[in-house]
């Protein structure tokens, strides 16, 4: 079987960019987590770590500043389509995304961004709910305490990870 492509594709700006440079660490019927240093340069983030949790329409990451410490973890409302003569997932952003800073603040950003992709026509009226159901999931998550669960699944790959570079693997 041909080598796992993960893409990104955005809405605003349209745009699908193959995660060449990404490095798979797991994937299962139910998650992909990779590791990652950005695609565009930025001033504060650097790095990070990602799992897609397939099923739920979820991108959580783990976001690092240039001296290794944790800005946030970044959470991307989205959706996929899998290709297996291809091996190929494309993961849509749909726009809300969900911010949880390490001493608990939690923002929704982007729902602005969910109305105008509507109202433009970019968006389906399914998708817009699909968007809005995901976010409703991910926030019941968080405020009944169980986001340590989701965040759990990308430390444990991220020590592994950590580990096998320190080992030289």
């Amino acid at each position: 079987m041909s080598k796992v492509k993960l893409y990104r594709k955005r809405i605003i700006p349209e745009e699908c960019i193959l995660l060449e440079n990404d490095v798979l660490l797991h994937l299962d019927r139910e998650t992909i987590v990779t590791k990652w240093n950005t695609i565009r340069p930025k001033k504060t983030l650097h790095h990070g770590y990602s799992c897609y949790f397939l099923e739920r329409g979820f991108k959580v990451s783990k976001f690092y500043d240039h001296d290794g410490n944790l800005i946030s973890w970044y959470c991307d409302i989205v959706s996929h389509t899998f290709d297996p003569d291809t091996n190929t997932y494309v993961f849509t952003d749909l726009l809300v995304d969900v911010i949880v800073y390490p001493d608990g603040f939690v923002r929704v950003v982007d729902l602005d961004e969910l109305a105008d992709a509507f109202r433009d026509g970019l968006i389906s009226q399914d998708m817009l709910q699909l968007a809005l159901r995901r976010t409703d999931k991910l926030l019941a998550l968080i405020y009944k305490g169980a986001f340590g669960r989701l965040q759990a699944v990308i430390d444990a790959y991220e020590q592994s990870s950590g580990a096998a570079a320190a080992e030289g693997l």
